[in-house]
């Protein structure tokens, strides 16, 4: 069997391909996009390794398209790996051996990868905290804008209906009154997707 690590960064995907005996068969990089994964497939043929990969940024895209196409793919917890592998020089080609002596030895400090349905609704959430947080900003930074401005809010509720008909109505100078009117629409825009 071979085992392959994988070190994934920006523009390229480094691998380092070793045997079961531990020697060194190939170490090449590809680009870490559908076409450089599958170009490494074929260029390995038949010999479908087990690969492993440190969790980051674009490791479960990795992931699935390896097991799409028949490998066993692992992931490593990256800090645990960082704290196995920190004794020498820190580099892509150097984290892909380590990353595939750790599969060699049986070794590899593996984490559960959540399945595509948890993944989707894992990002609705992410994605609807980061919208909450942009609003309550920009929220803050009217009001922020209007006590410095010398007109604080008399209304409960800013942005409902009558705060902001008082926020159209409201004479604030320049730049101020552009930024609050950008904020409001801002605010406006920033919802949650539907479910």
């Amino acid at each position: 069997m071979l085992h392959a690590g994988l070190d994934l960064s920006r523009r390229k995907l480094d691998v380092c391909l070793l045997s079961d005996g531990g020697k060194i068969v190939e170490e090449f990089a590809v680009p870490p996009d559908g076409d450089g994964l599958a170009g490494l497939v074929c260029r390995i043929e038949l010999r479908a390794p087990r690969a492993v990969i440190e969790s980051m940024t674009g490791t479960r895209f990795v992931h699935d398209r390896f097991e799409e196409l028949g490998w066993d793919v692992r992931i490593a917890d990256a800090a645990r790996v960082k704290g196995i592998g920190s004794l020498a020089a820190n580099t892509d080609k150097f984290d892909a051996c380590v990353l595939a002596i750790l599969s060699q030895r049986d070794l590899v400090p593996e984490i559960w990868p959540p399945s595509l349905e948890i993944r989707q609704e894992r990002e609705l959430a992410r994605f609807r905290l980061h919208l909450v947080k942009h609003r309550s900003m920009l929220t803050h930074r009217v009001h922020a804008m209007l006590v410095s401005s010398g007109k604080p809010c008399p209304v409960t509720d800013l942005f409902g209906v009558a705060g902001r008909d008082m926020l159209a109505d409201l004479q604030v100078p320049e730049p101020w009154g552009s930024t609050v009117l950008a904020s409001v629409a801002a605010i406006a825009g920033l919802k949650a997707p539907d479910r």
